[in-house]
């Protein structure tokens, strides 16, 4: 029973729910559903989906992760993030029919949810750490770039028909050249980003909000839908989302497939990073698990229900935490604020004008982009920062899933080359200081006559297993002295798999050729075990395995007549 309430975390809440939260919780629920509707349905928009959609993809989520969410008031919905991808996937496919659209990016939703539950019923939360700040820099970055050309046109009144970020670009320029431009909406939505952006910082006035409204209230009192051209969202259709399973063809598969595992990828990145974020600003701990199976079960959800992708938002969060938000009850009034606006008064937006919401989506795309950590990085580390910008522009390029995809290889190649040529040292005893250290750094050190010191700062496993014999090898070739023994200092290797194990077995064999002993000092215990498994310790010798790179080599002077006098043996005198 335990197990399951592990996987509820709603009801450990409610059991601890103070009546004092109550009040907080109600009203930071009703200021967080003003924010919430623009932005579902701008979100909605910049997806290639109609606007109701982002209000479906809104309430749902918000309830289920209510109940399997683990933050205690991490907010769920429609991101800018994942516009560009599922952008990306419903453009190309639908056709331009917006219930096909709608049913492609229901399926991605139920897609990444599918894998984000499997992830964090196998624990598998730690994956996105795989991907390295630089990394994560470079696709949101890129992510970013994508999201703010594609609502360019909608901000200037017109639309395009284009296939990618430079070729919308340059689709987008053209028409300004061919004076398509609708100067009375590009007005309008000018005047709503530059409200958004001059109150997007105060705590006490809603910047969106206020921006949103505004631009709905000039459209609809001068009427300049019909007087100008201004393109509005118009009536919402009446009621809540229903039960539908998102049917899709069998040539849309591997699309919406590829699609919704970035997706997944992409709001766990942001969402872990989110909730613990919070989680350390409130003094909480979040399994990452959870969170994953939380966030699987939202989008799950929403995609069951009309709805589509979603993750945690960094912009609606914040709204949450400074009207008073203390639980997950917060999201549960906002989700119901809205239905109540869809069943009540689904008409109430019908003039909010379409550059408006362009506006607000530009807005949280700039808020997107990294610069200052990126500037920081550039300093430190050059490569990193290089790294960053070759993700950035794969995204910008090739398009947002083709970068991502990008991304993650280039992750996977800078994790694995750590690995495939880690450094590695051979050391020595310098005066005056304790212990033994690389002889490169300290070129005054001195090295045991017949002795060889070398660290491996690495696990050992099959991809460097040939590189760390090169490099023995190599320090056997350049010992100023004839080699007696080869002591490996083992205290970094923290894995060995079979084929660094034969690797060893031949590097014994070979150094025997040459009269030297292999010997390892500092080797963990779960390694040496695996040693014994594989043969290597009863090959080697037990007592060539010391505890320490000091008993390795008292037991080396003691064994050989070496003439060797330590500086701490002639300060004593």
């Amino acid at each position: 029973m335990k197990h399951w309430i592990h996987w509820l975390p709603a009801i450990e809440i409610l059991r601890r729910y103070e009546t004092a939260w109550l009040p907080r919780d109600i009203f930071a629920g009703l200021v967080l559903a003003t924010m919430l509707v623009p932005v579902g349905i701008a979100y909605a928009a910049a997806s290639g989906l109609p606007g109701i959609y982002g209000l479906y993809a809104t309430i749902v989520p918000l309830l289920v992760y209510a109940l399997f969410g683990p933050s205690r008031i991490l907010v769920l919905g429609p991101d800018s993030a994942l516009a560009a991808v599922i952008l990306g996937v419903v453009v190309p496919l639908s056709g331009g029919d917006p219930l096909r659209a709608a049913t492609l990016a229901a399926m991605m939703a139920i897609v990444s949810g599918t894998v984000c539950i499997l992830a964090g019923i196998a624990r598998l939360g730690f994956v996105t750490e795989l991907l390295s700040k630089p990394i994560r820099y470079g696709y949101m970055n890129g992510i970013a770039l994508t999201v703010l050309i594609s609502q360019l046109p909608k901000l200037f009144g017109f639309s395009i028909t284009s296939d990618g970020p430079l070729r919308s670009l340059w689709a987008f320029a053209n028409a300004i050249l061919e004076g398509k431009t609708n100067w009375v909406a590009f007005g309008i939505g000018l005047g709503t980003l530059m409200v958004i952006l001059l109150l997007q910082n105060n705590k006490r006035l809603p910047g969106i909000l206020i921006a949103v409204v505004g631009a709905t209230a000039v459209v609809g009192v001068l009427d300049l839908a019909t007087r100008y051209g201004v393109a509005v969202l118009g009536p919402l259709p009446q009621g809540l989302p229903g039960f539908v399973v998102p049917w899709i063809t069998y040539g849309d598969i591997v699309p919406v497939l590829v699609g919704g595992c970035a997706i997944a990828l992409v709001s766990f990145a942001d969402t872990s990073v989110l909730s613990r974020a919070y989680a350390a600003r409130l003094d909480t701990h979040v399994d990452p698990n959870q969170e994953m199976l939380g966030l699987g079960a939202a989008n799950l959800a929403t995609g069951f229900f009309q709805g589509f992708p979603i993750s945690s938002s960094a912009s609606r969060t914040p709204v949450a935490e400074a009207a008073g938000a203390r639980t997950q009850l917060t999201s549960v009034i906002g989700a119901l604020a809205i239905a109540i606006l869809l069943l009540v008064a689904p008409n109430l937006l019908q003039h909010l004008p379409t550059a408006a919401l362009a506006a607000v989506v530009i807005a949280a795309a700039i808020g997107l982009f990294e610069v200052a950590d990126l500037e920081r990085i550039y300093r430190i580390q050059q490569w990193e920062f290089w790294l960053s910008m070759v993700c950035f522009v794969g995204v910008a390029v090739l398009g947002v899933i083709p970068g991502i995809g990008l991304a993650i290889a280039i992750a996977i190649a800078e994790f694995l080359w750590d690995g495939w040529r880690p450094h590695s040292a051979v050391l020595g005893r310098a005066d005056g200081v304790k212990g033994y250290h690389d002889i490169t750094r300290y070129p005054d050190a001195r090295q045991i006559p017949g002795l060889v010191l070398f660290r491996w700062d690495a696990p050992l496993f099959f991809a460097n297993a040939e590189f760390f014999k090169e490099r023995v090898l190599d320090a056997v070739a350049k010992s100023p002295t004839p080699v007696r023994w080869l002591v490996v200092a083992a205290e970094p290797v923290t894995s060995v798999d079979v084929s660094a194990g034969d690797m060893l077995a031949e590097l014994d064999e070979a150094l025997h050729a040459q009269s030297i002993e292999l010997c390892f000092a500092e080797l963990k215990d779960p390694v040496k075990d695996k040693l014994k498994r594989f043969g290597l310790f009863s090959q080697l010798g037990e007592q060539y395995f010391f505890p320490t790179l000091g008993a390795a080599v008292s037991s080396y002077l003691d064994i050989n007549d070496v003439e060797w006098e330590d500086w701490e043996d002639q300060a004593k005198r």
